[in-house]
Parts: structure tokens; C-alpha cells; sequence
């Protein structure tokens, strides 16, 4: 869209970013570093935003060899093409992230894995450092962390409180998705964007620039079907990526690229259980070796089996002759096995997701487990009396699965079935954009003052190795918020210098972070704890006289909408039914239930200082 820098505007910043996620919250705090006064958006509520840096595994990409670092990454973007100067920009930054995490999000000691063998961290995530141990340089790839510890969001509450620490410099709106950009209509350059907020559409001037950080189109099934070719994918991360910037990149005329990679996560190349209707999949950073080998078999649509069930997870992609692919994506995929192996999952002391077994069905006979698979029972028969064949045989013929890992089935049933779907981890492609992250039109020629960064438009093609993408929101996100933040020429107001990097006539639009005032009576005490999957929560804890706990009220909680929100409904009452939070964590919400545990612990902490 086209607008004149004259025209009307509701506000004006020096730098508007599109997406408050693990890129666009780097990208604001760097402008913000840098002189500017900054507005970011977003289209999820508070608490949900953080895209999918919130869900990830909060590892990152890293190396100890710089020359290991330029072979491995671009043996994992072969055979595509790629820019050599914005690869190199990358890479140098994988090579000093663990000073980056020193350096600005003040992390002491950084947790490298090399340097902790023994952490059962590194040990669980050794595949992740060599996602792929035939390629180059992969000897010295590693990941790095800000604690011990995946799948917490600690990574993301970092960020997060890097841009709530500078709210004298950054505005930020929930439930605030951004519309269109605005183009001066001779010149072309960026100058502002539309947002809508309560309904209504405002027009936001930005003075230096516009970062786009709105990640993928994960939930966007129409871009999903055209870009990706399937239509059975469910998401793994954030729900409000929706491929708002790519639909904005394409009205500036901005290149696209990359638009049909993606990364898939879970048990099997990307299977995860199947959740209820729309709820994400789970996000399962563990594995559960017991649950790869024996007498279990996954299978597709028509019956049969389709891949090597104990073959190294690879985000998704299997190999097919010579290349890395994931798999096309089958409607109804199921797990199978039999009565000894479902006893055996059961009983499995060690299984980190004991919870999946609930979502087992069990069938008497072949002919019932075709009816609940609705699959072809002769197909469905066939194949498991050729898997029973290579079992006995100790070699499978047709994906050639370790033959340890074989058993046959009992043909004589029970059976069993665990409903799957490949999950969407994330999307990969949007604008092409150089290594200063400048946004480039079909020709190779920047739009100015346009900027993109993280996974719209990512560098990743081909291959992934995990923890690579948090690296990129970190290395190009501080690129953006630098560039984003530089005084531009064709927009500055006439009195300022061009020289000058300081605020130019910025009229804010307020913001969504601040400080909050909780109200407490006679023995009542206000706890709080960051240790969910949500942003903040805070309890209100009601004590007797002799300490005792007799009522606890929520006031304030983000924890998702499944297991987050059960554990915020139910784990309450039990810890005031028994007067203790020595209570057992709410299965499948392990981080939640700790939150409101830590929560009603700081109340209580308080109580106590008071009577003492």
C-alpha cells in the first residue's frame, strides 16, 4: 500500500517490529540500544506471544571451528543455492553465540554441551549436536544454552525481559496483528504500517524502519496446501503464525524464497500423537528408545509401512535415494503393536511420555484394527505377515531397520493402535534478504528501510540442523535492530541532522507492559513465578492464623490451553486440600504445575516473614 509521509498517522516511532517473537524481541532491543524509540506488535495475547521461540527447545546453534562451521552448514544447504555473504554472516555469529549470550543477554556461564558430557541434557540431545554425522564439519557442531535445561522456555523469558527491561524505549501491543505495510508511493520506500488494535485500524508512521519478524505460516492451511502441497499437517508451536508477513512481502514486491521447506518434529520423522481438534501436537523433546524397536510398526493410509521406524530423527526428513526429504504427509497414520509391547511401554519405568499410552486403542483382531485404522484388513494382514518375515529373519528387506530391533508379532492379537499426525514445526520461507537483513525485490534490489529476520525468510533450505533457527533470530535479529535503527535520509523530519541517531518527533501509541497493582485483605499475600510455559503468574493465598492454607485464587495466568490451563484449574484445590504444595504435578503440564507450586511458595515465604 501506498501512503504519503505527510499524510495523517496515529503515532510514530523511529522503528515499528512486526512480531514479538525470539527475532523480533533481539530486533527491538537492539533499536533500542541504538537511539530508537521502538513499537512492536503482535498478533497473539499476552502470555501466547514469543512465537515459536517460546516452544522450541531453547538450544542453539553454535561451534567450537569456524572452518567446521562453513563445511557442515553448507553441506546441510546443498545441493540449493544460497548467498555466500549472508551464509558467512551467519556462521561467524554461530562461532561467537556463546559470547553473544554473555555479552547481551547475560548469561554467566553459558551452558555449551561439549563441555558437559555427562549432563543428561547433552547426553539426550548428543543427536541434535550431529543431526547429520555424514557431512562435513559436524565433529564440532554443538549447542548451547542459557541453563541446563530444554523445553522450559528459558530462552524466550530472557528475550522477553531484555525488551520489558527497556519499556522506556519499547511500546509493545498484544492482540495486535499488523495489516500492511506502506510504501511512499515515489521513492518506495517503507515508511510505516497498518495495524488494528481493538477492531479499529491505525496508521503507524516508523521513521527508520520496519522489521518483519512474523514467522511462518504454520497455521495458515491455504498456504500450507499451495507452498507446501499438504493438507494433514498439524503445528507444533505457536498458533497465531498465520503468514501475515509473507502476504505483506508479496504487496511490496518483495522476492520470495524457500517457500516449500519445513521442519517436522516428534516420535517417528515428524509423527506426533494426534491431538483434539485444534490443539497443537506435543512438543516432545526427549526419545523414548523402547518405543522405536520390538514388535511396532508405523503405518500410512493404504496399510502399509512406509519408513525405517528406528532410523535417527532428523527433524522429519528420512533419506531417499542419496537426498534428505520429509516424507509426504499421510491423513491417518497409526502406530502398531502388539500385547507384549504394549506391556512393555506400560511398565516402561523410563518413558518420558507415560501420557501417550492413554490415547492407545485396543483391537481383538486384525480385522477390528483395519476397522479403527480404516485401512484394507488384507493389506493390513499382508503387511503384518511380512514384517513378521523380516522379524524372524533379522533383516528388514524393505527399509532396511536394524534387525536388533525386530520382533514378530503375535498373530493371534490383541493388537494395538496409537493415532499419529506429521507435525509442523515450522515454516521456513518469505522475502529474500541480504546479510544486512534488507528486504530484496525480484530483481536483487533492497526496498529500503524494510528488514526481515527469523523464520520468514530463513536461511535454513535443505536440511536442518536443530537449534539452527534460534540462531538465526539471535545473529540477524541484532543485524535488524542495528540497521532498522540508522537514521534514514528520505524520512527524517528537516531539522534533524542526518547524522544524528536520536528520536525524531516519535508520538507513541502506549503499550501493553507495565506495572500491575494486586489487592490483598487481612492474611492475604501475592505470590508470583515466570517457571511456566505462559508469561507470569500470580496467586493470591489466603493463611489462617496458624499458617494454614485456605484458599488460593489465580489472578494472573497464560499457561496454554490443554495441559497448561488443567493444571491452573485443578492443582489449587489439591494444594489447599492438603495444606502443602507437596502435591503431584499435573501429567503432560510438568512446567505449569512448578509455576504454581514456586507461586504459592513465595506467598507463603511472605506469610511466614510476617508472624515471625
Amino acid at each position: 500500500m501506498f501512503k504519503s509521509t505527510t499524510s495523517n498517522w496515529d503515532a510514530t516511532y523511529d522503528v515499528v517490529v512486526l512480531g514479538f517473537g525470539g527475532a523480533g524481541a533481539t530486533a527491538a532491543r537492539f533499536a533500542a540500544d541504538n537511539g530508537a524509540k521502538v513499537l512492536v506488535v503482535d498478533s497473539a495475547p499476552e502470555g501466547h506471544e514469543g512465537g515459536n521461540t517460546r516452544y522450541a527447545g531453547q538450544v542453539i546453534s553454535t561451534g567450537s571451528s569456524l572452518n567446521d562451521l562453513r563445511d557442515y552448514y553448507d553441506d546441510l544447504a546443498k545441493p540449493l543455492n544460497y548467498d555466500k555473504d549472508l551464509m558467512e554472516t551467519y556462521v561467524q555469529g554461530l562461532y561467537d553465540m556463546p559470547n553473544f549470550l554473555k555479552k547481551y543477554l547475560g548469561v554467566e556461564k553459558p551452558f555449551i554441551m561439549a563441555d558437559h558430557p555427562d549432563s543428561p541434557v547433552s547426553k539426550a540431545l548428543f543427536f541434535m549436536r550431529h543431526e547429520y554425522p555424514e557431512l562435513r564439519g559436524q565433529e564440532t557442531h554443538d549447542l548451547v544454552a542459557v541453563h541446563e535445561g530444554v523445553a522450559d522456555s528459558a530462552l524466550w523469558k530472557n528475550l522477553r525481559q531484555q525488551v520489558l527491561d527497556r519499556s522506556d524505549k519499547i511500546d509493545v501491543l498484544y492482540e495486535t496483528p499488523a495489516e500492511h505495510i506502506y510504501q511512499d508511493p515515489y521513492i518506495k520506500s517503507v515508511i510505516g504500517v497498518q495495524i488494528k488494535r481493538d477492531g479499529k485500524l491505525l496508521d503507524v508512521k516508523a521513521n527508520n524502519g520496519v522489521v518483519m519478524a512474523t514467522g511462518g505460516f504454520e497455521n495458515n492451511p491455504e498456504m500450507v496446501e499451495n507452498y507446501l502441497g499438504e493438507t494433514s499437517l498439524n503445528p507444533i508451536g505457536s498458533l497465531y503464525n498465520k503468514g501475515a508477513g509473507v502476504k505483506m512481502a508479496e504487496d511490496v514486491g518483495a522476492k520470495l524464497y524457500n517457500m516449500a521447506n519445513y521442519e517436522s518434529y516428534g516420535i517417528f520423522h515428524g509423527l506426533t500423537p494426534k491431538p483434539a481438534e485444534g490443539e497443537r501436537s506435543q512438543f516432545l523433546p526427549f526419545d523414548w528408545p523402547a518405543f522405536h524397536q520390538g514388535s511396532l510398526m508405523v503405518v500410512g493410509d493404504d496399510g502399509t509401512r512406509y519408513f525405517d521406524e528406528n532410523e535417527m530423527h532428523r527433524h522429519g526428513h528420512i533419506q531417499n535415494h542419496g537426498e534428505w526429504r520429509i516424507p509426504n504427509a499421510q491423513l491417518h497414520p497409526y502406530v502398531i503393536f502388539d500385547q507384549k509391547k504394549y506391556e512393555a511401554l506400560v511398565n516402561d519405568s523410563d518413558a518420558p511420555y507415560p501420557e501417550i499410552m492413554k490415547q492407545v486403542v485396543k483391537a481383538d483382531t486384525v480385522k477390528d484394527l483395519a476397522k479403527i485404522m480404516d485401512v484394507d484388513v488384507k493389506v493390513l494382514k499382508d503387511t503384518i505377515k511380512v514384517f513378521n518375515r523380516f522379524a524372524k529373519k533379522g533383516r528388514d528387506f524393505a527399509f532396511n531397520r536394524d534387525g536388533k530391533t525386530l520382533t514378530a508379532f503375535n498373530e493371534d492379537g490383541p493388537y494395538y493402535a496409537l493415532a499419529m499426525v506429521q507435525g509442523l514445526l515450522n515454516t521456513q520461507g518469505g522475502p529474500v534478504h541480504n546479510q544486512k537483513t534488507e528486504v530484496l525485490d525480484p530483481d536483487g534490489n533492497v526496498i529500503p528501510h524494510l528488514y526481515a529476520v527469523g523464520e520468514l525468510g530463513s536461511l535454513m533450505g535443505r536440511k536442518y540442523n536443530g537449534g539452527s533457527n534460534l540462531a538465526e533470530n539471535l545473529i540477524f535479529g541484532q543485524i535488524a535492530g542495528q540497521e532498522a535503527a540508522k537514521i534514514k535520509a528520505q524520512v527524517q523530519e528537516p531539522q534533524v541532522k542526518s547524522n544524528e541517531n536520536t528520536s525524531q518527533n516519535t508520538q507513541g501509541i502506549g503499550s501493553d507492559v507495565g506495572e500491575e497493582d494486586f489487592k490483598t485483605g487481612p492474611n492475604q499475600f501475592i505470590g508470583t513465578s515466570t517457571a511456566g510455559m505462559g508469561n507470569e503468574i500470580v496467586v493470591r493465598v489466603t493463611v489462617d492464623e496458624d499458617q494454614n492454607i485456605k484458599d488460593i485464587e489465580v489472578l494472573k495466568q497464560s499457561e496454554s490451553d490443554d495441559y497448561g490451563l488443567k493444571a491452573v484449574k485443578e492443582l489449587p484445590d489439591e494444594i489447599v486440600a492438603k495444606n502443602s504444595t507437596d502435591v503431584d504435578t499435573i501429567s503432560g503440564a510438568s512446567a505449569s504445575s512448578k509455576a504454581i507450586k514456586e507461586a504459592v511458595n513465595n506467598a507463603l515465604k511472605q506469610a511466614k516473614q510476617v508472624t515471625e
